[in-house]
Parts: C-alpha cells; sequence; structure tokens
C-alpha cells in the first residue's frame, strides 16, 4: 500500500472517531442534526479553550470526558448529560 494510501485511511479513521465522539455526546440526538448548531458550538468551545478560562474548561471537560468513556466501557453506556 502506497503512503499516501495509509496516510488517507488514517484521516479517515480519526474523522470517523471524532464524528463517533459528537454522536455519543448526544450532541446530533439534542441538535436535530442541525449542522450549524454543532459547528457554532464546536467554534464556541474553541473560544472558551483560547479565553483566559481554557485552561479549567479543558480540566472540567476532560474529567466530565473521562467519566463518561469509563462509564461505556464498563458497560453503563454514556451521553453528555447523563452521568
Amino acid at each position: 500500500m502506497r503512503t499516501w494510501q495509509v496516510e488517507r485511511r488514517k484521516r479517515t479513521r480519526r474523522l470517523i472517531e471524532l464524528g463517533g465522539l459528537v454522536i455519543k455526546a448526544g450532541v446530533v440526538d439534542l441538535t436535530g442534526d442541525d449542522r450549524a448548531t454543532i459547528l457554532g458550538a464546536l467554534l464556541w468551545m474553541a473560544n472558551t479553550l483560547q479565553s483566559d478560562q481554557g485552561k479549567h474548561a479543558r480540566a472540567l471537560w476532560a474529567a466530565k470526558g473521562k467519566q463518561a468513556l469509563d462509564a461505556d466501557h464498563a458497560g453503563g453506556g454514556s451521553r453528555g448529560g447523563q452521568i
């Protein structure tokens, strides 16, 4: 397999995994699959991370995400607001 094919597959896998996180968090259902709303929320998150509250937000979100992933691995399922 050529190098560009390997890199393309890596990129595709990463995009699928990131999209899966958006679905796992319930964002797609909660927004009615409204792409503009989802992008707006992601832009707000990026702005928050770049602000003076970025360090605090990152720590808070990382803890919440770890909790959701741990619950999912334990078989408890996960959804952003239901942990």
